[in-house]
């Protein structure tokens, strides 16, 4: 169970403005109006906020998240990952010379923090514990760091055509080749549905936004490399979300997850706001129309102060229950 401190962090980070990992991960989400869908371009989503990360960077300038307690300063992959997109992004909208440097910092640090799991998979690590359904004991690893991480360095490859960071992308997408099992991050259901997973626990638990953002990764290797290998994963991976979306569809709300309890996981609003705009991506990203109207219809469910109440009072008494 999560400490009183650990609360008391999520209080000072919402309400009275600390300075902890939430500062960094929850600003507003926005769809990049200037991402191409064809070609490798700007990021999908600004990560503007997140470009101009507010809290602790190492000596090189690579930014640390603040998880206090015992934890404390931590290098996240995601994090370094988003933070190197939305650099990216301001890069190629204004020229800025400092943002490229930042930008080819992050995909540097992913070059070198690569690292072998127990199967011989390169995946980027966290290393230090953390508090979900199970405690994922460190050094775990994510779909979600695996396609983050990739996006960046096909764009590094785009941009320098130094062919290193051609290769570290090509070692991690060998991830979503594999089943969990295997040390990768795919799972295939009784269904035939291809998911990856965020947070590798058994039974997975197919966190939407994590696989969402997993799938970018996907795709931009596709642009970057035209396998055909590629290609297959973002369509099997587009069909499980065509299949599955109403499965997290409470009917006035989305879900974060398939928890599998009892009681549905909520998203958070902030959460609930990411889905939309991850969903208008996939619709720009697909051509396909599902996508946009499951958006318009979690859109108009946030603009009910109803529905945003039964949400939080769904959350809560999932939190008390579960965590």
């Amino acid at each position: 169970m999560p400490t009183l401190n650990y609360y008391r962090r999520i209080f000072s980070a919402y309400l009275l403005g600390g300075k902890s990992h939430l500062t960094f991960w929850h600003e507003t989400p926005a769809e990049n109006p200037t991402a191409k869908v064809k070609e490798l371009g700007p990021y999908y989503m600004l990560f503007a906020e997140k470009a101009d990360y507010r809290g602790s960077y190492d000596a090189a300038g690579v930014p640390q998240l603040d998880y206090h307690g015992h934890i404390g300063l931590q290098y996240n992959p995601i994090a370094i990952a988003q933070y190197g997109l939305g650099n990216y992004n301001l890069w190629q909208l204004t020229s800025d010379p400092t943002r490229k440097i930042k930008f080819f910092l992050v995909a540097d640090w992913l070059c070198s923090h690569l690292e072998r799991n127990n199967h011989s998979v390169h995946v980027w690590n966290h290393h230090f514990n953390w508090e979900y359904r199970d405690t994922l004991q460190a050094p775990w690893y994510s779909a979600l760091a695996q396609g983050q991480g990739i996006s960046v360095l096909v764009r590094a490859y785009k941009e320098s055509r130094d062919e290193r960071y051609l290769e570290a992308a090509r070692r991690a997408f060998v991830s979503f080749q594999l089943p969990i099992a295997e040390g990768g991050v795919a799972f295939t259901d009784e269904s035939g549905d291809l998911w990856f997973e965020e947070y590798i626990v058994s039974p997975p638990t197919h966190i939407l936004n994590g696989f969402i953002w997993a799938l970018w990764g996907v795709y931009d290797y596709m642009l970057a490399t035209q396998e055909n290998s590629a290609q297959e994963l973002f369509s099997r991976g587009v069909r499980t979300l065509l299949h599955n979306l109403d499965r997290y569809d409470l009917g006035f709300w989305s879900l974060y997850e398939q928890s599998g309890t009892r009681l549905p996981m909520v998203a958070s609003f902030f959460y609930h706001r990411l889905h939309v705009v991850q969903l208008r991506v996939m619709h720009r990203l697909t051509g396909e129309d599902r996508f946009a109207e499951v958006a318009d219809r979690w859109e108009r469910y946030a603009q009910s102060r109803i529905n945003r109440t039964r949400a939080l009072c769904y959350k809560a008494a999932f939190k008390l229950c579960y965590y």
